[in-house]
Parts: C-alpha cells; structure tokens; sequence
C-alpha cells in the first residue's frame, strides 16, 4: 500500500485562528474560554463556552458565498484555504479526480436549523423558509463547497460519528489514498455548535461544565474537581498526500499518517465503556495497523473532555495497553485549552500531534492542580508547562456518543 504524508495544515480555533497561533497558544498553555456571546445566556445552565474570536468570513469568502453558507461551513473553507496554501499544491496543473475531501461535522449547519426554526414559530407557523435552508443546515455542504470552490472532482463525502468525527474523516482519506484512489485528499472537520439548541441540549444531559465564575479554569481534564467538558467550536485542515506524489513536487511534508483504526464500545448511548475496553482495543489496532508497538509512542493526545467518567475510562485504557510501558509515555489533553470543538476535535487535535513532532513539544494540560487520585501515578501527564521531547509518534484519541472510537497514529518522517 501507498504511504501517506501530511503536506499542509489549516487551523480556526478559541485559542488562534491559523496554525502559527493555535500552536503557539498550545505551547504557552493559553486557553480560550469565556462568557458566552453568541446569545445571551443567563438563564443556561451552563453560560461559557470556547469561542472563536475575530473571525470575519469577508476575508476568505465573497457576499454570495456567505449568503449560501452556515457558519461551520465558513470555517471549513477558510481553514482549508490556509492548508491549499500551505501546501503549495496547484490544483489548476492536476487532474481534479486525483484530489477528494474527506469531511467531518457531528452537527452541521446548527446555527441555521435553529434561526429558521425560531422565524417560522415567530411568524405564526408560516411555512416562509429561506431557499438556502436545506443546503445551509446539511453536514456534508462543507466538503461540497470546499471541492465546488477548488474544482476538485475526486472522492467527496463527509463522516459523522459524534465526537471521533474528524479522526473518522483521516482515517477514511489516509486508507483512500494508501489503497491508491487519490493523490491528495483534504480533510479534517468543522463546528459551529455555540448555540441556544446545542448549548441548553448538552446542558439538560448533564454533560457541561457549570463552573460559570471562572471560565478560564471550568476545563480541567483529569483533575479531581472537573464537573463536565467545556464547548468549544472551530475548524483544522490537513492535506493528506501519496508521499512519492509529495516528494516529486518537493513538498514539505510535516509527518507521516502511519495507522488508524475505529471500534465500538456497544455499551452505552452517550457514556464510555467504564473500563475502556473499546477505547484500548482501538489503540492497540491502530498501533498494529502502524507496524509499531505501544513502547514506541512518545505523546498520547488524550480524548479527555473534563467529565468524571469519561476521563477515568480513558485512563485505564491507556494504562492497560500500556502497562509497565507508561513511564515512557507523555500524555496531555489539549482541550483544557481549547474547549471541546465536537466533530472538529480529532482534526485540531491531530495538528497539535502533529507540531509536537515537527517542534519536539508535548503543550500542556491546564488546569491541572489536584490530579484526580483514580490515575496511575506511573502515568506522565504533562501538567500546566508544555514539555521538551523528541517525539517520534504521536497518537490521538477521540470517542464519541454512540459508542465510536477511532484513533490515529501519526510519525516523524
């Protein structure tokens, strides 16, 4: 089969809206949370959230572009924008039905289903829709346009399976292109989610933090005084590339997809498997899809969301698979900073795998005072200060209601 590199990076996130400054707040242990402001809401539950601030669509989009695009649309071409560009890839020199998108999105184009079904209530049940409706609100409009707007013609759908969204979507283009039915393939995932539906819906479950004084510390994986995940929204890009393709172009390549792999925990509707059977099979099979070993990973990007279960479930996951091997291993759970983006989750979380092996830094886990008693204390948490290591593999974890698990192994080239 075809080896598979990453050439170019895209990133729209709480904590930097491009790459340079996503990462750069990741190493300096900087986070994003506050207030909510896309709605008021004092009478929520939980009233902060991880925004993306100072985004301007205008500068990536023209006026009908706009017009005909959700929000998490927006942020799936303008972090794609910067991935084609970082990429020095010319698409206008390549066959189009080379280059496919692979998408991910859990939810779509949220903020649209609920402004029209808020204007048709309001106006007395009048059946008046906006034409864009339909097209705004669907999950897979986001690798439409992206191809739409580069002429791409090659393989093009989108993943949804809860919060592995985006890990689903590399996994789908890493195996696309090493079984040889692309060269390129964009990926990665999007999330406008910080809305009154989403917000108040996660809330009703339990499952958000209501630490409302203190945003900056609410997110805190793997600490004993954590009450629920922090949402976050945002959008990474990766371009996936056949490495003798990349090389002849004489492409910078960042680091190696070297395996992946999904299962599920058939156990519960929104809650891990306690003892994270599923979540360490899916390690040991990416792992082995890799050719490689668990003593061989250096950093381990955790799922960890900040909720008492399944931080915990996550925890013997890792510590089973590992075992007398955890020593070696540097762990750390970026949305402490970043707040949890959803679908988008495991893309932005591969670009910190990723530049942690391109900079030799694991970024820390904020918030991180009173580790929780119930973790291993043979495991090396990075706590509060990123981390200087070489890393040579990096893995990342992501889990989602429904019981998904998948999982992405990446390596130093």
């Amino acid at each position: 089969m075809k080896r598979v590199v990453i050439t170019g990076l895209g990133a729209l996130s709480p904590i930097g809206n491009d790459v340079k400054s996503f990462w750069n707040s990741l190493s300096e242990g900087r986070g994003g949370a506050g207030r909510i402001t896309r709605f008021d809401p004092t009478a929520f539950r939980t009233q902060i959230a991880s925004e993306v601030k100072g985004f301007d669509p205008a500068q990536f989009l023209d006026r009908a572009e706009i017009k005909r695009t959700d929000l998490f649309t927006q942020y799936a071409l303008a972090v794609a924008a910067e991935a084609i560009k970082d990429s020095g890839l010319e698409f206008e020199t390549m066959n189009p039905y080379d280059t496919g998108v692979i998408w991910g999105s859990a939810q779509g184009g949220m903020e649209t289903f609920e402004e029209q079904v808020k204007e048709y209530t309001a106006g007395g049940f009048n059946p008046r829709f906006n034409p864009f409706f339909i097209p705004k609100l669907l999950s897979n409009m986001a690798s439409g346009m992206i191809s739409l707007k580069y002429g791409l013609m090659g393989i093009n759908f989108t993943t949804v399976s809860a919060c592995a969204t985006s890990n689903t979507a590399i996994m789908d283009a890493f195996n696309y292109i090493r079984w040889g039915k692309a060269k390129v393939i964009i990926t990665g995932g999007s999330e406008a989610a910080i809305t009154e539906a989403s917000v108040g819906g996660f809330a009703a479950m339990k499952a958000m933090t209501m630490q409302n004084e203190s945003p900056e510390t609410a997110c805190r994986p793997f600490d004993a005084d954590r009450d629920g995940f922090l949402m976050g929204e945002g959008a990474a890009a990766l371009i996936l590339e056949e490495y003798e393709h990349a090389v002849a172009r004489g492409a910078t390549i960042y680091a190696e997809v070297a395996g992946a792999a999904m299962t599920a925990d058939a156990y519960h509707m929104t809650s891990t498997h306690p003892q994270g059977d599923g979540a360490r099979t899916a390690m040991r099979f990416a792992l082995e899809d890799a050719g490689l070993i668990p003593e061989d990973v250096d950093y381990l990007n955790a799922h960890a969301t900040s909720t008492p279960v399944g931080d915990i479930s996550e925890i013997h996951a890792i510590s089973k698979l590992f075992e007398n091997k955890a020593s070696q291993l540097h762990i750390s759970a970026t949305k402490s900073m970043t707040g949890h983006l959803l679908g988008a989750a495991g893309a932005i979380e591969a670009i910190a795998c990723v530049m942690a092996i391109r900079n030799s830094l694991v970024p820390p886990t904020i918030n991180l005072s009173n580790p929780d008693p119930a973790i291993p204390a043979e495991l090396n948490i990075v706590k509060n200060e990123a981390l200087a290591k070489e890393v040579n593999v990096a893995m990342s974890n992501t889990f989602g209601f429904g019981g998904h698990n998948a999982i992405v192994v990446f390596r130093k080239v």
